[in-house]
């Protein structure tokens, strides 16, 4: 994701991603982190990086993957600035983001997407490649760069600040 691109995104918008991203959950952010405050390189080039909130399933026969639904995001909120400081410009879960996280997509230009939660065998069908790149002794939560094709997701929190969740409420408040 370049930065113009995400620039453009606005909450509530629809979109349909394609190409590579990488999955990441609790245990891989604490040692990419870990790896970054020690000077290290990452396992993966942040820089424009899309970071899935998910923990898929074993393939069953004839598919790459699992089932690959969201988890909850606001357990990445202790590492999300640092990635996204780092290049990170969009990621991936289910539910909304602490403060400091959405201060931070304002201040390195990066968004917060929702995937479909409750569609985890429905959404891998979007997933056409999974190769494990980091971490494989972490299993489910090991990172892998997954190849995607039109994989839906609704932004959430925008660059400039909005939050669909907030103004969802808001507008049905006003009903």
């Amino acid at each position: 994701m370049s930065a113009d691109e995400v620039a453009r995104f606005r909450a509530g918008d629809i979109v349909l991603l394609s190409g590579s991203i990488y999955t990441a959950r609790d245990a891989a952010h604490k040692r990419i982190v870990e790896l970054l405050d020690l000077g290290e390189p990452p396992p993966f080039d942040l820089h424009g990086s899309v970071i899935y909130y998910v923990g898929p399933t074993p393939a069953p026969p004839g598919r790459v993957i699992g089932s690959a639904g969201p988890t909850t995001s606001y357990r990445m909120d202790p590492y999300a600035p640092k990635l996204m400081e780092r290049g990170m410009k969009m990621s991936i879960g289910k539910g909304g983001r602490g403060a400091e996280v959405r201060e931070a997509m304002k201040r390195f230009g990066a968004v917060y997407c929702a995937a479909i939660g409750g569609a985890a065998a429905l959404i891998s069908q979007r997933i056409t490649g999974c190769e494990v790149i980091a971490f494989p002794e972490l299993g489910a939560e090991a990172v892998r760069r997954l190849t995607v094709e039109e994989f839906p997701v609704v932004v959430v929190n925008d660059t400039e600040g909005n939050d669909l969740l907030t103004l969802g409420m808001e507008q049905y408040r006003s009903i």
